[in-house]
Protein backbone atom coordinates (compact mmCIF):
# COMPACT_ATOMS: atom_id res chain seq x y z
CA UNK A 1 0.00 0.00 0.00
CA UNK A 2 1.46 3.38 -0.55
CA UNK A 3 2.19 6.20 1.53
CA UNK A 4 0.06 9.20 1.45
CA UNK A 5 0.63 12.55 2.35
CA UNK A 6 -1.62 12.06 5.25
CA UNK A 7 0.66 9.04 6.52
CA UNK A 8 4.23 10.67 6.44
CA UNK A 9 4.16 12.31 10.41
CA UNK A 10 3.62 8.18 11.68
CA UNK A 11 5.96 6.83 9.17
CA UNK A 12 8.78 9.37 10.06
CA UNK A 13 7.68 9.19 13.93
CA UNK A 14 7.96 5.18 13.55
CA UNK A 15 11.96 5.80 11.91
CA UNK A 16 12.55 8.28 15.00
CA UNK A 17 11.29 6.17 17.59
CA UNK A 18 13.33 2.84 16.04
CA UNK A 19 16.55 4.89 14.96
CA UNK A 20 16.60 5.39 19.02
CA UNK A 21 15.78 2.20 19.73
CA UNK A 22 18.36 0.36 17.76
CA UNK A 23 21.21 2.73 19.25
CA UNK A 24 20.02 2.12 22.69
CA UNK A 25 19.03 -1.74 22.56
CA UNK A 26 20.70 -3.28 19.64
CA UNK A 27 19.00 -4.80 16.44
CA UNK A 28 18.55 -8.00 18.24
CA UNK A 29 17.49 -6.47 21.83
CA UNK A 30 14.64 -4.25 19.69
CA UNK A 31 11.94 -5.57 19.02
CA UNK A 32 8.20 -4.34 16.74
CA UNK A 33 6.45 -3.84 19.82
CA UNK A 34 9.20 -1.46 21.17
CA UNK A 35 9.10 0.53 18.37
CA UNK A 36 5.29 0.81 18.03
CA UNK A 37 4.99 1.26 22.01
CA UNK A 38 6.77 4.04 21.71
CA UNK A 39 5.22 5.40 18.75
CA UNK A 40 2.11 5.34 20.81
CA UNK A 41 0.61 3.21 18.22
CA UNK A 42 -0.30 -0.69 17.88
CA UNK A 43 1.86 -3.20 16.36
CA UNK A 44 -0.27 -4.14 12.97
CA UNK A 45 -0.65 -0.18 12.77
CA UNK A 46 3.58 -0.38 12.64
CA UNK A 47 3.17 -3.24 9.84
CA UNK A 48 0.89 -0.93 7.72
CA UNK A 49 4.12 0.85 7.22
CA UNK A 50 6.86 -1.74 7.27
CA UNK A 51 7.03 -5.09 7.14
CA UNK A 52 9.44 -6.00 9.23
CA UNK A 53 12.02 -4.53 11.51
CA UNK A 54 14.89 -5.61 8.93
CA UNK A 55 12.66 -3.20 7.23
CA UNK A 56 12.61 -0.19 9.25
CA UNK A 57 16.51 -0.75 10.20
CA UNK A 58 17.34 -0.87 6.56
CA UNK A 59 15.19 2.49 5.80
CA UNK A 60 17.15 3.90 9.34
CA UNK A 61 19.99 3.48 7.73
CA UNK A 62 19.52 4.10 4.04
CA UNK A 63 17.97 7.81 5.52
CA UNK A 64 21.22 8.54 7.39
CA UNK A 65 23.55 7.50 4.15
CA UNK A 66 21.64 9.46 2.18
CA UNK A 67 21.49 12.75 4.24
CA UNK A 68 24.84 12.72 4.69
CA UNK A 69 25.75 11.58 0.65
CA UNK A 70 23.26 15.05 0.07
CA UNK A 71 25.18 17.33 2.26
CA UNK A 72 28.54 15.73 0.94
CA UNK A 73 27.41 15.70 -2.57
CA UNK A 74 26.11 19.55 -1.83
CA UNK A 75 29.74 20.67 -1.22
CA UNK A 76 31.41 18.66 -3.93
CA UNK A 77 29.61 19.87 -6.55
CA UNK A 78 30.05 24.06 -5.20
CA UNK A 79 33.09 25.03 -7.08
CA UNK A 80 35.50 24.34 -4.05
CA UNK A 81 38.85 23.04 -4.92
CA UNK A 82 41.52 21.23 -2.80
CA UNK A 83 42.52 22.34 0.16
CA UNK A 84 38.97 24.43 0.85
CA UNK A 85 36.93 21.16 -0.22
CA UNK A 86 38.21 19.16 2.57
CA UNK A 87 37.89 21.43 5.21
CA UNK A 88 34.31 21.64 3.97
CA UNK A 89 33.23 18.18 3.15
CA UNK A 90 35.49 17.98 6.89
CA UNK A 91 32.64 20.67 8.16
CA UNK A 92 29.64 18.65 7.23
CA UNK A 93 30.76 15.55 8.31
CA UNK A 94 31.38 16.53 11.86
CA UNK A 95 28.00 18.16 12.21
CA UNK A 96 26.38 15.22 10.72
CA UNK A 97 27.82 13.05 13.59
CA UNK A 98 27.13 15.67 16.31
CA UNK A 99 24.03 16.15 15.56
CA UNK A 100 23.45 12.55 15.18
CA UNK A 101 24.56 10.68 18.14
CA UNK A 102 21.96 7.36 17.01
CA UNK A 103 23.29 7.13 13.70
CA UNK A 104 26.87 7.03 15.35
CA UNK A 105 25.81 4.31 18.05
CA UNK A 106 23.89 2.02 15.29
CA UNK A 107 27.03 2.58 13.00
CA UNK A 108 29.67 1.21 15.31
CA UNK A 109 27.41 -1.16 15.84
CA UNK A 110 27.65 -2.60 12.28
CA UNK A 111 31.10 -2.09 12.23
CA UNK A 112 31.96 -4.23 15.34
CA UNK A 113 29.19 -7.44 13.58
CA UNK A 114 30.21 -9.88 11.72
CA UNK A 115 27.19 -10.19 10.01
CA UNK A 116 24.84 -7.01 9.40
CA UNK A 117 21.05 -8.00 9.99
CA UNK A 118 20.55 -6.89 6.68
CA UNK A 119 23.31 -9.19 5.37
CA UNK A 120 25.08 -6.27 3.83
CA UNK A 121 28.35 -4.92 4.57
CA UNK A 122 27.58 -1.56 5.59
CA UNK A 123 31.62 -0.62 4.21
CA UNK A 124 30.54 -2.10 0.99
CA UNK A 125 27.52 0.55 0.93
CA UNK A 126 29.65 3.31 1.62
CA UNK A 127 32.60 1.94 -0.70
CA UNK A 128 31.94 4.06 -3.56
CA UNK A 129 32.32 6.92 -1.26
CA UNK A 130 35.77 5.71 -0.34
CA UNK A 131 36.83 5.30 -3.54
CA UNK A 132 35.89 8.91 -4.58
CA UNK A 133 37.22 10.47 -1.46
CA UNK A 134 40.76 8.21 -2.66
CA UNK A 135 40.54 9.30 -6.36
CA UNK A 136 40.59 12.89 -5.42
CA UNK A 137 43.59 12.87 -2.54
CA UNK A 138 45.56 10.99 -5.25
CA UNK A 139 44.91 13.09 -8.05
CA UNK A 140 46.04 16.67 -5.78
CA UNK A 141 48.91 14.61 -4.97
CA UNK A 142 49.83 13.83 -8.50
CA UNK A 143 49.26 17.66 -9.45
CA UNK A 144 51.68 18.19 -6.61
CA UNK A 145 49.18 20.02 -4.38
CA UNK A 146 49.16 17.64 -1.51
CA UNK A 147 52.06 16.04 0.26
CA UNK A 148 52.26 12.36 -1.02
CA UNK A 149 50.55 9.67 1.68
CA UNK A 150 49.01 6.49 1.40
CA UNK A 151 45.48 7.79 0.02
CA UNK A 152 43.62 5.12 1.33
CA UNK A 153 44.55 4.69 4.57
CA UNK A 154 44.24 8.74 5.01
CA UNK A 155 40.87 8.58 4.53
CA UNK A 156 40.27 5.25 6.82
CA UNK A 157 42.27 7.73 8.98
CA UNK A 158 39.70 10.45 8.60
CA UNK A 159 36.85 8.59 8.80
CA UNK A 160 38.31 6.69 11.87
CA UNK A 161 38.85 10.33 13.78
CA UNK A 162 35.61 11.72 13.09
CA UNK A 163 33.56 8.60 14.80
CA UNK A 164 35.68 7.62 16.85
CA UNK A 165 35.19 10.84 18.91
CA UNK A 166 31.66 10.81 18.34
CA UNK A 167 31.32 7.07 19.33
CA UNK A 168 33.47 6.80 22.36
CA UNK A 169 30.77 9.42 24.40
CA UNK A 170 31.81 7.40 28.06
CA UNK A 171 35.30 6.42 27.84
CA UNK A 172 35.92 10.18 26.86
CA UNK A 173 33.87 11.69 29.49
CA UNK A 174 36.33 9.79 31.79
CA UNK A 175 39.66 10.90 30.14
CA UNK A 176 39.20 14.01 29.48
CA UNK A 177 37.81 15.02 33.10
CA UNK A 178 34.81 17.13 31.51
CA UNK A 179 32.29 17.57 28.78
CA UNK A 180 33.53 16.60 25.53
CA UNK A 181 30.43 17.17 23.64
CA UNK A 182 30.01 20.74 24.98
CA UNK A 183 29.94 23.61 22.72
CA UNK A 184 33.48 24.62 23.56
CA UNK A 185 34.69 21.36 23.12
CA UNK A 186 33.58 20.65 19.85
CA UNK A 187 34.92 23.95 18.38
CA UNK A 188 38.10 22.80 20.08
CA UNK A 189 37.78 19.27 18.62
CA UNK A 190 36.98 20.66 15.08
CA UNK A 191 39.77 23.53 15.35
CA UNK A 192 42.09 20.57 15.91
CA UNK A 193 41.20 18.32 13.03
CA UNK A 194 41.05 20.78 10.75
CA UNK A 195 44.94 21.94 11.42
CA UNK A 196 46.50 18.28 11.84
CA UNK A 197 44.96 16.80 8.58
CA UNK A 198 45.86 20.37 7.02
CA UNK A 199 49.06 20.11 8.34
CA UNK A 200 49.58 15.95 7.11
CA UNK A 201 48.51 17.82 3.62
CA UNK A 202 50.40 20.54 3.16
CA UNK A 203 53.22 19.86 1.10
Amino acid sequence: MSTTVRDVPTREAILREAKDCFARQGFDGTSLNDIAAGVGIRRPSLIHYFASKEAIYQQVLLDALADWGEQVDRVRLGGLNGWELIDAVLEVSFDFFRTNPEIVRIVRREALSEQSPLGVNLGEALRPYFLRSVAFFEREMEAGLFRTQDAENLVVTGYGALLTYFSDQSMLRGLLDDDPYSHEALERRFSHMRQFIRAALEP
